[in-house]
């Protein structure tokens, strides 16, 4: 699969969500929810991964660009 960005919305230990922009191997950007949102509405997601935690209550995912 290629694809040029990972864009991730995790939750921090505290439960609060952080939003980053990946490129693979060379740095990882955090980024506001506006700016993922806007991602995730206009670009062309290529793959979708859930993050699967049994401790944590909220939805968590990165989607591949």
């Amino acid at each position: 699969m290629r694809y040029t960005f990972v864009y991730s919305a995790t939750a921090n230990a505290s439960g609060r969500m952080q939003y980053h922009k990946i490129k693979p191997n060379q740095f990882k950007e955090r980024i506001t929810r506006t700016e993922f949102i806007e991602a995730f509405n206009t670009l062309e997601i290529v793959a979708m991964k859930p993050i699967q935690e049994k401790l944590s209550p909220v939805f968590q995912l990165e989607f591949y660009v």
